[in-house]
Order: C-alpha cells, then structure tokens, then sequence
C-alpha cells in the first residue's frame, strides 16, 4: 500500500479546509477531498478533533466511490480507519469524502490515504463553474435524515448532501464552497425571547476558515486561521440568510430597517473578497416576511457601488403537506423543490451554467 496525505497535491480539496501538522482538516458543510486511482484497494484513515470523545454531536463523514456512498460515519475515536474500495482486479476509482455535519459542533481531520496503486492517487479535474453558498440551517441540511418536525438537533441527521445547497451544485455540475451556520444570521442569530443574539452573526465569520467547538489537534481554534480566498475564486455567490434574524426581527420596522442596512453591508464584506463573481442574494423556505427587505439591501448595495452584480430570488416556502425534517426544518422533498428552483434560476441569470455537465461521476447522496 503506498501512503499520501491529503494535505498535498495528490488530491483536489472542496470547499474551505486547513492544513496542520499534516493533517487536512474539515470544518464547515461540504468541506472534503477528491483523488483518482487505478488499483485494487483504498483505506482511509480520520482523525477525531477535541470533541471526539466528549460529545454526542461528532462530525459526519460520507466517502463515495464512482458516485455511490460507500460509507456514512461519526467520527467518536482519536483514530478511525475505513476501506473505501477494495477489489481483486485493478479498477479505476475517483473516491469522495465530504463532512456531512457542520463546522459548529465539531471538525475532522483527514490524515492518511492508503491504495494499492503502483502509480498513485491523483487530484480529479477542476470543473468549468465554481459556487459558493452562504447560509444557515437551510444550507446545512439540519435534521434532513429525521424527517420527524418535533425532534431536536443532532449532527446524526445532519446531511449536506441531501440539502438544496448540495444538490444544486451538484445539478450544475460545479465546484463548490459552503459557508453555512445552523441558527446564524446578518443581525441576529435564532432567538425566541426578544432578545437579539449577537453571538450567531456570519458577517463576524465569513472571512475565518471556520468557526467551530471542536479544535483540531485538540488545541487549534479554527478561528485562528483567516481564509485564503485565493484558494477559491467563486463564479456564483448565493446568499441564503435571513430566516434566524426574522426570529428577532418579527413585524417591528426598525429592526427590519436594520437588517436590510446591514445586509448592504455585508455584500460589501462580500464583493470586497470576491471582486468577479455574480452575488444571488436568496431567502423564502422556511419564510419570507424579510424578503423585501433583502430586495432592499440589494436595491441599496447597486446604489451605493454601482456594481450591478447581484440579484434576488424568492424561493417558495416550505408546504406542510410536503413534510419537515427536525424542528420543523425542510424535508427531502422541499430541498429537492428548492435546488430544482435555484437550478432553474442561476441557468437564466448565467446561461453558461445550461452546458452539458462532462463529469464522469455526479455524486448521489
């Protein structure tokens, strides 16, 4: 077996991930790595951060193998090793890892890949079109494999995979970063007693690698580390925040006014790191008493730069009769609507995203 660290050129990481005492380290949703080989077998080797032992909510990890998962598992050791792939006969393999729980909880360290390849492993090809996705819960895919409205939260059900940020990048054939927070938002984080949360606030953290629990090597704060934006060069922003700030701002105008000054800011924050890209600036599935209010950030940003870069969408909100996923969260079938909705869109706005995806395997959650 011939040895690799996920930390070199070997394989193609996706989305923000950091690298440290060789080990290629995983926080937000999404986050992961890709390699190719011709071989007959591959194993490998994670790592537990500081929470491993000591919590219930451990990072999920799914690997594929030619687009089918493989293996799905929480990360609750110092040290777990998988068998990814193993045959009698050499195959050629593009193998996938992707944390499938968010950065908050808990991180997870990809240390070590094994394969029996005389000529190694090999990073998969950039794609044409590169997105980035911003956003809470939604965008996390909370509880989306517990599809019961009066269950609570856990990093168990948690699946990015199956969630309409996934899903989209996925349909598009894109690369992708994910940027998302359960209960996270522009002014205020989730709150149900009038009280607005300044502690849950992604403008205070969309410029750090990732803002986590769990500590890397057991002592490193992922928000130590400021994210090298060089490293990925988004197309396509999409914007998916609001739903936690309605929790504080309700129908009181003051506090809608300063959501929307303050979401104008953010997009600042935004088109500052990102100079190129086309900013989609989303919010509806699970509400959309903010949405003009987003329209007015928009509306304010265009004036205030001149940069006429960003745009709006409604999306349809979330139907009883199509289910909930914990804590009255989407369901499978909503985020499907969801992704099929923002597919539809981002191919208007940006024709370029119609072509014919030249991938060899989409990954099937």
């Amino acid at each position: 077996m011939n040895e690799f660290r996920a930390t070199g050129h070997e394989v193609k990481k996706l989305g923000r991930t950091h690298a440290h005492n060789e080990t290629l380290w995983l926080a937000l949703s999404g986050s992961g790595i890709e390699f190719s080989f011709t071989g007959k077998k591959a194993e490998v080797t994670f790592r537990g951060d500081s929470t491993a032992q000591g919590t219930n909510n451990w990072a999920r990890v799914g690997i594929w193998v030619n687009g089918t998962r493989v293996a799905d598992a929480q990360i609750d050791q110092a040290r777990k090793t998988y068998t990814a792939f193993e045959s009698e006969t050499d195959e050629t393999v593009v193998v996938r890892i992707v944390k499938l729980s968010e950065a908050a909880m808990s991180t997870v360290g990809v240390e070590r890949i094994a394969v029996d390849a005389e000529t190694g492993i090999q990073p998969t090809p950039a794609k044409k079109h590169k997105i980035e996705i911003i956003g809470d819960s939604i965008t996390c895919g909370y509880g989306i494999d517990d599809e019961h409205a009066e269950h609570s939260f856990s990093t168990a059900t948690e699946d990015v995979t199956k969630a309409y940020s996934y899903q989209t990048v996925q349909a598009l054939d894109a690369d992708y970063s994910i940027v998302s927070y359960s209960g996270y938002g522009i002014i205020s984080g989730y709150t149900d007693n009038d009280t607005k949360l300044l502690t849950h606030l992604i403008p205070d953290y969309y410029e750090k690698w990732a803002k986590s629990e769990g500590r890397p090597d057991g002592t490193l704060d992922p928000l130590s580390v400021d994210w090298d934006f060089t490293q990925f060069v988004p197309d396509l922003i999409v914007v998916n925040l609001g739903t936690n700030d309605d929790s504080y701002t309700q129908d009181n105008p003051g506090r809608q006014t300063e959501f929307a000054a303050q979401y104008t800011e953010f997009l600042k924050t935004v088109r500052r790191r990102n100079p190129h890209a086309v900013i989609l600036c989303a919010l509806g599935i699970m509400g959309d008493r903010l949405y003009p209010f987003v329209e007015q950030a928009v509306s304010r940003y265009i004036e205030a730069t001149g940069d006429f870069k960003a745009t709006t969408l409604k999306f349809d909100v979330q139907r009883a009769e199509d289910g909930y996923a914990a804590d009255y969260h989407p369901s499978r079938k909503t985020h499907r609507q969801a992704a099929e909705q923002l597919v539809r869109h981002i191919q208007k706005l940006l024709p370029e995203f119609s072509e014919k995806p030249a991938t060899s395997y989409l990954v099937n959650s």
